[in-house]
């Protein structure tokens, strides 16, 4: 008899649990159960061909179509609407960039933000990039203490910056990062007995990102994308701020053209581009990465081994036939992330429209602020999971939603995704990047002191907007964690028992851990 081959997912066989939990195969499954699997392709259940050569075979969808096409040309028009504003207002800027000034501190306009408030904007995105790239280091060469030593740090860190801004009575910055830092602070205490599971399962991701370079280029080469564009989108602002601030010294005025409810509309249109642009490159990273995670689960261990350009094959993907599903996806979290940035701006203390610093209605801002937070915590961890069966089955986004909502709700599996503290240590870490770059706004202007800040009204909108895109910025750098994460928890919530044929030390670790991975989910659509 013939030595029994390896496959990415055994074909159907008779399977049995032992009373300590691990898998038997029936060894009496014959030749042509073998000729079936090796001969069929991706069909209903989520099976990938074995003997593909490419990531199109590999993970065939049997009714390829464009998926959502309308959000993809709403996106596609934010996209040229952002262009055409910020053509217009750059144009407009650049006429009176000596007015603007050259440096930080001889600009001519004392009323609105400048070059001093791009030249602040660019050193916080090189602090981002910087300690962006240091994270994924930290978990590429120190899987175990990423975890621990991101809760600890993020703790001291942001209890510092809590009491700083106290100190200052900035309320509106210093209650939220008060609240952020009891909550992590709670986090850890309760959740620490779980991290040896989070650990084996990082260090998986962590082995996976090391033997297919394809996944930390793709991530890194995001992030600079990010940071790019986090460039062109601070000087779209600034620049639309100088040519319709309605102030009578502003030379861009002088033959009419601003309005107050102009230059509002813009504003808000250029956030809710530089938002939903960014999160759709960001999710497109995802999708990437999470088709090679894929191909490595599945088809590491076949007889043909991977498809070649997996990266590339899974990103054609993304752009094309599930570019719509991402495009609805990062719109349900670009909404969100505006109501955020509106609770923000009302709980400025300069803003009077809630009755001042110690008005009631600044303090019931803040608690909103926290909570809209919360659930957008909630929507890009859901998120993450949905892309990721979209990345490897093709669905439409509604479809991978409820794909998604079913793993949740599996025997076990929330318990699964509730003990891995990976999501939380990068959520942390992106935090972390963020208090550092509001931190270092919020210095720059006291130390230098703009004329424009003289009344402290840009406080509250420039620190939260750099908070906002250092943590953009990092979401993007550690999608590749991200990424390896909810793919191989989609993958092993679906088939365990290819991870118990492939890799019987790893699963052996994450059973000791985590009993529960024994129950699968049944298929996609079933």
């Amino acid at each position: 008899m013939r030595e029994k081959q390896i496959y990415a997912r055994p074909p159907e066989y008779p399977e049995t649990w032992g009373d300590d939990g691990q898998f038997s195969q029936n060894q009496n499954w014959g030749n042509q159960a073998n000729a079936n699997y090796n001969n069929s392709r991706y069909n209903d259940e989520g099976k990938p061909n074995p003997n593909a050569q490419v990531f199109d075979e590999a993970f065939e969808v049997p009714k390829q179509k464009f998926n959502d096409i309308p959000f993809a040309a709403l996106f596609l028009a934010t996209v040229v609407g952002f262009i055409v504003v910020s053509v217009i207002s750059i144009k407009a800027y650049k006429s009176t960039f000596n007015f603007q000034g050259t440096s930080i501190y001889n600009s001519g306009n004392t009323f609105s933000v400048n070059t001093h408030t791009v030249i602040l904007f660019g050193f916080a995105i090189v602090i981002a990039l910087v300690l962006s790239v240091a994270i994924l280091m930290l978990a590429r060469f120190h899987a175990k203490s990423f975890i621990k030593f991101s809760m600890i740090f993020n703790f001291i860190f942001g209890l510092g910056t809590a009491i700083y801004y106290l100190a200052m009575r900035y309320w509106s910055a210093g209650i939220p990062a008060l609240v952020f830092t009891i909550i992590t602070g709670i986090s850890y205490w309760t959740m620490r007995k779980r991290i040896p599971f989070s650990a084996t399962v990082l260090e998986i991701v962590i082995d996976v990102m090391k033997g297919r370079p394809s996944t930390l280029v793709v991530s890194i080469l995001g992030a600079v994308v990010t940071a790019a564009f986090s460039c062109l989108f601070t000087i779209s602002v600034v620049a639309t701020y100088a040519k319709y601030d309605t102030n009578s010294n502003n030379p861009n005025c002088t033959s009419g053209g601003c309005s107050s409810g102009k230059l509002v509309g813009l504003i808000i249109f250029l956030f809710f581009a530089g938002y939903y642009i960014t999160e759709v490159m960001r999710n497109v990273i995802h999708v990437t990465i999470s088709g090679v995670y894929g191909t490595w689960y599945y088809l590491s261990k076949s007889d043909q081994g991977e498809p070649k350009l997996a990266a590339w094959g899974a990103f054609k993907r993304a752009v094309t036939y599930s570019f719509g599903s991402i495009c609805l996806g990062s719109l349900i979290v670009t909404i969100i992330q505006m109501l955020r940035q509106f609770c923000q701006f009302l709980s400025s203390p300069q803003n009077a429209m809630i009755g001042g610093q110690d008005g009631i209605g600044a303090a019931v801002m803040v608690v909103m602020e926290i909570l809209v937070g919360f659930v957008e915590w909630a929507a890009r961890f859901f998120n993450q999971y949905a892309f990721s069966y979209i990345a490897l089955y093709g669905e439409s986004y509604v479809q991978s939603a409820k794909n998604t909502w079913k793993l949740i709700k599996h025997n076990g599996m929330s318990a699964l995704v509730n003990d891995c503290l990976i999501g939380s240590a990068l959520l942390f870490y992106c935090l972390f990047v963020g208090y550092a770059a509001a931190l270092f706004s919020y210095l720059f202007l006291r130390l230098t002191q703009p004329e424009y800040n003289s009344t402290g009204g840009f406080y509250a909108p420039i620190v939260a907007f750099t908070f906002v895109i250092a943590m953009q910025i990092t979401h993007v750098a550690t999608t590749v964690v991200k990424s390896g994460t909810s793919t191989f928890f989609t993958a092993l919530s679906r088939d365990p028992e290819v991870l118990q044929a492939c890799y019987p030390q790893s699963y052996n670790e994450i059973f000791q851990n985590y009993p529960d991975v024994v129950k699968k989910l049944n298929p996609v659509g079933v």
